[in-house]
């Protein structure tokens, strides 16, 4: 049986995985801070013994460490990384509070590093295991007011690539996912901040994405479980876009 981590999984893409996961008869280990959606998760599953919830706030490191320790402890080993939480406030160049920098590269970037620091020692020790990052489009140069999301997900991906290259003699294998623009409940709660409401949104997007709509939370699902899947063995240092066709 594998053991899926996930950084973040109680919203969004990330708990599609999630379930995508327990069908599959998989242990997770998800995280977030809102404890009591994490413990609601656990309750309304028929697989209460496949999850583990960890209580972190990704804007501090100070409970990475405990998260992977308390993984270890319950599922004895971690198969699969899936990093997948991350923030994107509004913010050009020249308009970027140190505070809002700080704090987009404390949840993109800091938190899933550290993670990786624990996460890589134990792959190593069982000679094999499979990091999805979730990446974006901004990753080559991003919308002008999303500047430092831009840097992260750029650097994301060199981390991906640098962890495929050297870790491959571990068994390690590292892929990199882009994911388009997808109807989750923090696009929707940041584009209801600037007043624009769900439906325009979608509206919107169906004349920007060529195939002609947003991406549900499911759509980069599949990709995400060949990753972590043995059909995948030999996969590693790639990129793949689920994003409709849609470059930013």
């Amino acid at each position: 049986m594998k053991t899926i981590m996930l950084l973040g999984g109680t919203k969004g893409v990330g708990n599609e995985i999630l379930k995508s996961c327990l069908k599959k008869g998989y242990n997770v280990a998800f995280c977030g801070r809102d404890e009591n959606l994490g413990n609601q998760i656990i309750e309304s599953s028929e697989c209460k013994d496949n999850l583990y919830f960890h209580k972190i706030d990704l804007n501090s490191i100070n409970g990475i460490e405990d998260y992977y320790n308390q993984t270890i402890e319950r599922f004895k080993k971690i198969d699969a990384l899936i990093i997948y939480a991350g923030i994107t406030p509004v913010a050009s160049i020249i308009d970027t509070e140190e505070e809002v920098y700080d704090k987009i590269f404390n949840v993109n970037l800091k938190a899933p590093y550290f993670l990786l620091k624990h996460v890589l020692k134990s792959m190593m020790a069982n000679k094999s295991g499979s990091i999805v990052f979730f990446g974006s489009a901004h990753m080559d140069y991003g919308q002008e007011d999303r500047a430092p999301y831009a840097l992260t997900k750029s650097t994301l991906y060199t981390l991906s690539n640098h962890i495929a290259h050297h870790y491959a003699k571990y068994g390690v294998r590292s892929n990199y996912l882009v994911m388009g623009w997808t109807n989750t409940e923090g696009e929707i709660q940041l584009r209801a901040k600037e007043g624009v409401s769900e439906n325009e949104l979608k509206n919107k997007a169906k004349d920007i994405i060529p195939m002609g709509r947003m991406l549900s939370p499911f759509d980069p699902v599949p990709a995400v479980m060949h990753f972590i899947s043995d059909d995948s063995a030999m996969t590693t240092g790639s990129l793949i876009r689920v994003t409709g066709g849609e470059y930013i």
